[in-house]
């Protein structure tokens, strides 16, 4: 992990992919655009033949012709997109998310004063294996926790962190992004990697209770983080959602990153602070976070 370098072979090694299903949906459909291209090239004459047994006598002359090269420039462009969208969904998945754990690990200046540390989502731990590395290059004896949807996702998430070397830092367990198994201000550092957009997508992405359920997972992360500790989330599509619900929660040093395609779509990564004093109802009374109540 501690290789800034890699190539995609050597991260496809340790960390495999995870949504195999949507690439080989996207490859299958682009090598039968790519036959039916060809069909239309090799097969022309034929082809505009059987277009004008299909027209009728009034139309031009040269309308089947027209069309047979029209069709074949659609499907032969329809491939290239397809072949696009999987090489697009292929480096997001390894490079591009390697690239980005290491951006997210960089926003926080001293991983030497952490000791504990969250990843929601975790996945394949990438992010997660970075963050540990980080903690190990800094000397901490801090840990970081990764957060799976699942409890079969663990066990494939800890070989990775045993294979970078890292697993000593490294403890996983399923859970909730909605309801975190962790107390109030517990956390020195909270990370999320493509994860939280997908919370509350049984309700459908776009919808009032999905966007509800989102910023459920959102307030969660705030929650268990100390105050004056760091939040970073890189997601897709739904970040100004976040941006805007942080500002509402009073965290300070909101920062978006510029634009990344990531998975065909947009994607940012938002790092903020949890304030170490809160102002609370409409004569901003300020509560101190640190108190010993609370945390």
């Amino acid at each position: 992990m501690g290789k800034s370098g890699r190539d995609w072979t050597q991260i496809y090694a340790i960390y495999g992919m995870e949504d195999w299903q949507t690439l080989i949906f996207l490859l299958i459909q682009a090598f039968l655009f790519t036959f039916m291209s060809l069909i239309f090239l090799l097969y022309f004459n034929t082809v505009s033949t059987f277009f004008e047994h299909l027209m009728f006598s009034a139309l031009p002359s040269n309308a089947p012709r027209f069309i047979a090269g029209f069709t074949g420039s659609v499907t032969a462009l329809s491939a290239v997109c397809l072949f696009v969208a999987a090489g697009n969904i292929f480096y997001s998945s390894i490079t591009l998310y390697w690239e980005m754990a290491n951006r997210v690990v960089n926003v926080v200046n001293d991983w030497s004063t952490v000791k504990t540390a969250l990843d929601v989502g975790c996945g394949r731990g990438i992010l997660l294996n970075a963050v540990a590395w980080q903690l190990k290059k800094a000397g901490s004896s801090g840990r970081v926790v990764g957060l799976a949807r699942r409890k079969t996702l663990t066990v494939s998430t800890l070989r990775t962190a045993k294979i970078e070397g890292v697993q000593e830092y490294v403890t996983c367990r399923d859970g909730d992004a909605r309801r975190l198994p962790f107390a109030d201000c517990y956390f020195d550092v909270v990370v999320s990697a493509v994860f939280l957009h997908t919370v509350g997508k049984e309700f459908g992405h776009r919808t009032a209770a999905a966007a509800a359920e989102r910023m459920k997972g959102l307030g969660e992360l705030v929650r268990v983080l100390k105050p004056g500790a760091v939040g970073v989330i890189w997601d897709l599509v739904h970040v100004p959602e976040y941006v805007q619900r942080l500002r509402e929660l009073r965290m300070e040093d909101i920062r978006v990153s510029e634009r990344v395609t990531a998975f065909m779509v947009s994607s940012h990564m938002v790092s903020f602070r949890k304030p170490k004093e809160q102002m609370l109802g409409p004569w901003e009374i300020r509560v101190d976070w640190r108190c010993n109540n609370m945390c």
